[in-house]
Order: structure tokens, then sequence, then C-alpha cells
């Protein structure tokens, strides 16, 4: 049961429809999670939190994320599965017709929202400093969107050419959440956060030569900016920096 339907099982008892008694029993409902033989499915998250269970893809196997995302699909609402490799995205689609791959953010969605759907407050926008953060920012603009939320990419803005940045100042600032992507040091972030006043969630990136450590240097470049308003993130965690935009962004 989800949220919509819980409101209209409240109203119901409100109206004298049901007694709380009938309307407990279908409640009920909401604690019963799905057991398949890999999983536990928590149907029962979009309501709770305002956004859906989501499928971790990279340690399953294709067999388990497919058995996952059709139970999820027999039920309302988006489906999404990240970090899913062409392979296993190849058996799912052919299974599931209704699943769309997005090779570049290695993401399995069904059912995303159209147009007239999204409902956030305002425009997420997704940075990344250069061409080979793009996968890590295709994962936090599919995530951002499929959760309803008007999203734009601005890509090769680092700080390596800070004047490509100040061509696109104006619509960051128009915007109401800004998800900055980046890698090597990770100094982007903090430039954006000084410059505009939505608020900035990094992702530091496992781009980067030897001493970038797979994006530990972009990362405590980011925990310790001294520009404010800023929040991080886990490497490479695009998905995970778009579910604090859509929290943020939401009316």
């Amino acid at each position: 049961m989800e949220g919509d339907e819980i409101k209209k099982l409240l109203e119901v008892v409100q109206q004298g429809g049901c007694s709380v008694d009938e309307a407990l029993a279908a409640l009920h409902t909401v604690k019963q999670p799905s057991d398949l033989d890999c999983a536990c499915l928590d149907h029962h998250r979009l309501a709770r939190t305002g956004q859906p269970e989501v499928v971790f893809g990279e340690n399953k196997t294709a067999s388990q994320i497919n058995a996952i995302m059709a139970a999820m699909l027999k039920r309302p609402g988006v489906v999404m599965a990240t970090r899913v490799d062409k392979v296993k995205a190849a058996f799912i689609v052919e299974a599931l017709p209704e699943v769309i791959y997005h090779p570049r953010a290695r993401m399995l969605v069904a059912r995303a929202p159209e147009d007239d759907e999204l409902d956030g407050r305002g425009v997420i926008c997704v940075v990344c400093a250069g061409t080979s953060d793009i996968p890590v920012a295709r994962e936090a603009f599919v995530t951002a969107r499929c959760l309803g939320n008007q999203v734009e990419l601005i890509h090769d803005v680092g700080v390596a050419g800070i004047h490509r940045l100040y061509n696109r100042l104006e619509e960051l600032q128009d915007s109401s959440v800004i998800i900055v992507v980046a890698g090597m040091e990770g100094a982007l972030p903090s430039v954006v956060a000084g410059l505009v006043t939505p608020p900035v969630v990094a992702v530091p990136v496992s781009v980067g030569y030897g001493t970038g450590y797979g994006g530990i240097a972009a990362l405590l470049g980011m925990l310790n900016s001294c520009s404010h308003g800023l929040a991080v993130v886990n490497i490479d965690n695009g998905f995970g920096a778009a579910c604090m935009a859509a929290a943020i962004n939401k009316k």
C-alpha cells in the first residue's frame, strides 16, 4: 500500500465508510515485505520515506536482478537498478521488455515519470568537472529524474578551465539544488558553492592519477572545503547524491 492509498483509506475512515478496525487490517499489509529467494522487498519504503526501494546490481547476478525487478514491477511506481553492466542488462531487458537500460549511467529503469508528472520545487542541476566524470554524473541525472525532478546536466566545466563555469553561473543560480561531480583534486564543488546560492551536494569520483587514491584525495578535499552550504557523499555515489538532492527539492 502506497502513500496515496493510505491517504484515501484514512479519508474513507474520516467519512465513516469503514471502521477503524477494518482500516487497521488493511494497513497491516503495509508491513508485509515480499520474500524472494535472494531478497526481501520493502514495498512500504516509498510511503515511509518518499523514495522507492532501488536495486543495487553490482554484486548481484542477472537472474537475481531480474527476479527482484519482476517482483517490483507487479506494484505501481518507478523501478530502478543501479550499477548494472551491459551483459547483465541485456539479459534483463530481454526478460522484462518494460525495462530500459541507460548504459552511461549503468542503470535499468522502468516507468520513469513523464514531463507532466515531475513535482520538484525547481531544477536539480548536475555538474561534472570533466568528461571522465560523466558516468557518475549520469547516474545522478537518471536517478534524480526517476525520483520526479526536472534535471539539467552541465559537463566539462572543471577548474583547469574555470572560465567555462562562468558561462553557466546564471543557470546554476536559478537551480534549487546542485550536484557537483569531480575527480582529481575535487576542487570544483568548493568553487561552485562559493559562487552561487543553492545548496551543493558534492560527489568525489575515482578518476585521477596515483595520489588520487581512487577518489580519496577528492573526497578529503571536498570534506575540507571552506565553502558553506556544501555536503559530501561517498566516492562515485551519484545515486546517493541524487536522493539527497531530491529530498531537498521536494515541495
